[in-house]
């Protein structure tokens, strides 16, 4: 089993708003996950991103790998460099 962190999107149409997940990597987008460790809003400005760093951290030290757009979200907050 791989597990990922990546986005789960919610909200309307048109209007997004993502959670930001870990889940298993063969599991839906917006299916099953493990936990909830943050949440991600593009539609406010400035881009609204909050984290549980400690979770993030743990998961990554267990191996987690996280997506590409979830991995940017971690560098523009300056915690991607301090985990790896």
């Amino acid at each position: 089993m791989s597990v990922k962190i990546r986005l789960a999107r919610h909200g309307a149409k048109k209007k997004p708003f993502y959670r930001i997940v870990i889940a298993d990597s063969e599991s839906p987008r917006d299916g099953k996950f493990l936990e909830n460790v943050g949440t991600y809003n593009p539609l406010v400005d400035p881009v609204q991103v909050s984290l549980k760093q400690d979770r993030i951290k743990y998961w990554i030290d267990q191996g987690a790998i996280p997506t590409d757009t979830v991995k940017s979200l971690l560098k523009k907050e300056g915690l991607f460099a301090s985990f790896t």
